[in-house]
């Protein structure tokens, strides 16, 4: 099940950064920054009361500014608006009810999403109450109040929002299509893949990056059986904006990639790999979703007997960290090996979901540790008691040991690739858990 997304978002200045990142700090959930994975402060996945969401802060809503970058932070708090199951609306206690507050509440109401009214500063519930009552009047529920720069009354706001969230199961259909996701930077040609699958302008394609504006659910049958390919929009580029606009195209980046079971990420084979499909990538990995490379725009380059070898190892270095990813290279414009897509998905669904029995990995470990000792530091040496596979999409492993201390980085990936060696799990990123268990 994907998570629920909530989005923070209100005038600018009113806190929404600080309660983004009171949010995203540690006693609240844990955030992990994977080698080789520069993460953009504009999502993090937060944990409250076994409640798992990711949350989107957004630039702040001036309704009216004629201002380019703040119309186009308008334009790109409204996608936020537009994909998010909750909304918080935070609003200054401070400077009090502002007309602008009025205004993005009437933006809200229109979203007819649940929208949780916030009211920030409020360092004293004692001096303030009065002052938040006054918000009230933009009717739109009670106004509950917080200080997001002291933490408080977080809990209460939390429990709001995750109020809204569905039951486990429910608003679930019992859709078991392969879900999709084709993200990638702007024109990398990620709309004419799906045009050349369906055989149709199923969506609008055009060299203007950004030209999708919205994710696009597309039903495509091949050989029989029926795939769900979601399309994620492009962004549309303009100088000073640009690096504005590129943090925010991350958003239906992260809707989409929570929805999938495979991500294909677009690389533009004219462009090479860059940092940006690095960061694109990473939301995949970091979600341990199914991932194909798809090198798009074969057909227009020059090519020579080691063109492929020299494409496949700089993409190897640049996504260092997703070894596992499938690298299909393909054409849009020609359908070149577009076939060869579906194939490259059944197969990783198919790892995603694979488990291995108890017996059979821990002989594989036993052999791993026989062939390279478990680390130790002051005498002490790492002693592995047993694995055993937990779940699936990814598959997850719990590793038993006498002290996690001793679990080194290095070890654990030594264990995941002799796991590999084995069993394939071609295209799907492993969890590793590790538990202490004390000495009998």
């Amino acid at each position: 099940m994907s998570k629920p997304i909530v989005a923070i978002v209100g005038r600018p200045n009113v806190g929404k950064s600080t309660l983004f990142n009171a949010l995203a700090g540690e006693n609240i959930s844990i955030v992990k920054d994977t080698p080789g994975v520069t993460r953009d402060r504009i999502y993090a996945d937060v944990t409250w009361l076994n409640h798992h969401f990711t949350m989107i802060d957004t630039g702040g809503i001036e309704p009216d500014s004629s201002d380019i970058i703040l119309s186009q932070m308008r334009e790109q708090a409204q996608i936020a608006i537009d994909t998010a199951d909750v909304i918080v609306f935070l609003v200054d206690v401070r400077q009090g009810l502002q007309d602008a507050d009025s205004k993005v509440a009437d933006m809200l109401r229109r979203s007819h999403k649940p929208v949780i009214l916030v009211v920030n500063k409020v360092d004293s519930f004692q001096k303030f109450m009065a002052d938040v009552y006054e918000f009230y009047n933009l009717g739109i529920g009670d106004p509950v109040p917080v200080s997001a720069a002291s933490r408080l009354g977080i809990g209460d706001m939390l429990d709001a929002v995750v109020s809204h969230f569905p039951e486990h199961g429910e608003g679930e259909g019992e859709d078991d299509r392969p879900k999709i996701a084709i993200v990638g930077k702007p024109n990398v040609g990620k709309s004419s893949i799906i045009n050349k699958l369906t055989g149709q302008n199923r969506v609008i394609v055009s060299d203007i990056a950004g030209t999708t504006r919205d994710a696009i659910d597309t039903d495509i049958r091949f050989n029989g059986k029926e795939y769900v390919f979601i399309d994620t929009a492009g962004l549309r580029r303009k100088n000073k904006i640009k690096e504005e606009l590129e943090r925010y195209s991350i958003i239906r980046t992260v809707t989409a990639v929570e929805r999938a079971d495979v991500v294909v990420v677009v690389i533009d084979a004219c462009e090479g790999v860059t940092e940006q499909d690095a960061k694109i990538a990473g939301i995949a990995h970091e979600r341990g979703k199914g991932v194909i490379i798809a090198v798009n725009k074969w057909d227009a380059i020059e090519k020579n007997d080691k063109t492929i070898y020299e494409f496949t190892r700089r993409v190897r270095e640049v996504l260092s960290f997703m070894m596992y990813a499938e690298i299909l290279f393909i054409s849009a414009e020609t359908g070149q090996r577009l076939p060869r897509l579906f194939e490259t998905i059944d197969m990783v669904i198919e790892n995603q979901t694979l488990r291995i029995q108890t017996g059979v990995l821990n002989e594989i470990i036993t052999e791993a540790t026989a062939m390279q000792q478990p680390p130790s530091d002051r005498g002490r040496r790492l002693k592995i008691y047993y694995v055993t596979q937990v779940s699936v999409k990814p598959p997850t492993f719990v590793i038993f040991v006498n002290d996690k201390e001793l679990m080194h980085f290095s070890y654990t990936r030594y264990l995941e690739n002799k796991i590999r060696d084995t069993f394939g799990f071609k295209g799907t990123s492993l969890k590793f858990i590790i538990r202490e268990r004390k000495e009998q």
